[in-house]
Formats: structure tokens, sequence, C-alpha cells
């Protein structure tokens, strides 16, 4: 067997068997779980990926909150469209954050960490915790609390909170060369 074809059968194999995750080919940039929840928890924004229409993968940027307490990842969106369709399907997904970076003194390389969590979304059923995400998430973006009681109040009911369970949670630091 060749040696690609061993590893896309061995992976295959695995997803059936109960999914290992694959450790990181360059080990070297690979960043603690410490430095992994620390982006989770400080940048605002990510890539929501899960399984689409036609078995295309459907990625969306997507505003988050990292909650402490529970680990999970929370979201908001409307009840209705082509996220909700998709991870009712199939609640697997995968989201990747990452930093601005930063460039060095007379360099034109790019250093930048970056984020990808595998996991489970579930819907949050319990609308006050629904609405506590909502002003979370807010709260990332303005510490106006009149501004967000408004919005809760006329939007409140429109909003639909999910969570990424995570399972697999992998970060790396990058200098584009």
């Amino acid at each position: 067997m060749v040696e690609y074809e061993k590893r896309v059968f061995l992976f295959i194999r695995g997803r059936e068997s109960g999914m290992e995750f694959r450790k990181l080919a360059r080990s070297r940039q690979q960043l603690s779980q410490e430095e992994c929840i620390d982006l989770l928890r400080n940048e605002m924004r990510g890539v929501l990926s899960v399984h689409g229409d036609g078995g295309y993968p459907y990625g969306m940027p997507l505003n988050h909150w990292y909650c402490e307490e529970d680990g999970k990842l929370y979201f908001h969106s409307g009840k209705k469209g082509h996220r909700t369709d998709s991870m009712l399907a199939d609640d697997r997904a995968s989201y990747c954050v990452i930093d601005s970076g930063i460039r060095e003194e007379g360099e034109w390389p790019l250093h930048f960490k970056s984020v990808i969590v595998f996991g489970r979304l579930s819907i949050v059923e319990d609308h006050e915790k629904a609405l506590e995400i909502s002003r979370r998430i807010s709260l990332k973006f303005t510490q106006d609390q009149e501004y967000i009681e408004n919005e809760i109040l006329h939007f409140g009911d429109a909003v639909l909170c999910f969570s990424l369970t995570p399972e697999h949670i992998c970060g790396k630091k990058v200098k584009e060369s």
C-alpha cells in the first residue's frame, strides 16, 4: 500500500471506530492548552465549519464567548437558516480562531497564533441562559449596558444560542515565510 493510501485508510478507519484526533505535524509550533484557551477567551471572532448542503463544508464567521466555568464556546444566531439546518443534521463541527498577529521591525512575515476546536454542537434550550450568553457576547464589543438590554428586549425572543463542547483543541504559532 502506498504511504498516502495507508494514511487515508488509517484516518478513515479511525473515524469509524471512535475518532482519534491527529497530532500537530509541526509539534515545535504547538501552543499549550493554556495558550489556546487564552486565544479563545480574548479573540472576538472565528469561523465555524459544519457539514453543509450536498456534503459541502459550510464555514461562517461568528462571534463567540468562551465560558471558563464549563469550557464550552457559545454562539448566537437566528432560529432558521443554513447554519441551523446543518447543525441539526450533524452536530460535529470545527471552530477556528486566529489572532491579528505581529510583524517584527524590518521584517515582512506576520507572526500569528491560531486555534482549532473540534467538538459537538447543541442548542441552548434554557431561554434565560440564552439571553445571558447574548449579553456575554455583546460585552466583548461594548460595555454599554443600556444598549445591550435594549437589544435583548427587542430581539431576545428571536435569538438562538448554541454551544460547542470541545472534544479536541489544538493551536499553533505561525511565522509566514
